[in-house]
């Protein structure tokens, strides 16, 4: 019973599909839906990171403008540097550190709910703080009120990704259930054997007990002729 690739292998899928789980809990706003999702904080040197973000509307149907801004503060530094805006319909790297290295996954609107950007070609530099910031001008009728929302992520980058707790449960679970499905099968084969063997020995006797019936009638039958004679 060896599940030791299998499982390592889908562990090592768990972390490359992680992205894509942020991605999709992210774009829960496609469906009319939003939900306040934290961030990763984990980054692999040499991979690409989504940095996730963002603000829902406390009140859905109401329309808005808003811009978003990313700031990054190193470790060690006191300041923080502006490095990308997105304003509908553009996006835009400030900083030249991360020129051509941030890509915008958030809404495609100007109602922007998700802020999320994916930095590509993680380095041991990007280490730091990412602030992202909301500036929404709600749509109502009458007036516009402004409203100002700010989430950080304390980002680490590390050299090899370390493995989630879900994954080692995951990789135990899909280990505990091949082993008990291993089990279940030899079981069903056992049974089946001895039920398959059972049967052919029943069959056996019948056709035994059948001849031996038929030879003892025509002894019977070969008695009573003798005896007419």
């Amino acid at each position: 019973m060896t599940c030791t690739s299998g499982c390592y292998s889908m562990a090592a899928t768990h972390v490359r599909l992680s992205l894509l789980v942020v991605v999709g809990l992210f774009a829960c706003e496609c469906t009319g839906g939003c939900a306040e999702v934290d961030s990763l904080t984990e980054a692999v040197r040499g991979q690409a990171f989504v940095l996730g973000c963002i603000s829902c509307k406390k009140r859905g149907e109401v329309s808005a403008v808003s811009t978003l801004d990313w700031h990054f503060r190193a470790r060690g530094r006191e300041n923080f540097t502006h490095i990308f805006r997105y304003r509908h319909p553009t996006a835009h790297v400030v900083s030249a550190a991360f020129e051509g290295r941030l890509d915008w996954l958030g809404t495609a609107g100007e109602d922007v709910q998700t802020g999320a950007v994916a930095l590509r070609d993680v380095r041991s530099d990007d280490a730091g703080t990412y602030r992202c910031t909301f500036s929404r001008t709600l749509l109502l009728a009458g007036f516009r009120p402004r409203v100002s929302v700010e989430k950080e992520v304390e980002l680490g980058v590390v050299d090899v990704a370390n493995r989630h707790l879900a994954a080692v449960v995951s990789e135990m679970i899909m280990c505990t259930l091949i082993v008990l499905l291993q089990l279940w099968l030899v079981v069903v084969l056992v049974y089946c054997y001895k039920k398959i063997s059972h049967d052919t020995e029943a069959r056996q006797a019948r056709a035994a007990l059948k001849e031996r019936t038929a030879l003892l009638e025509g002894e019977c039958v070969s008695l009573e002729e003798g005896q007419l004679e």
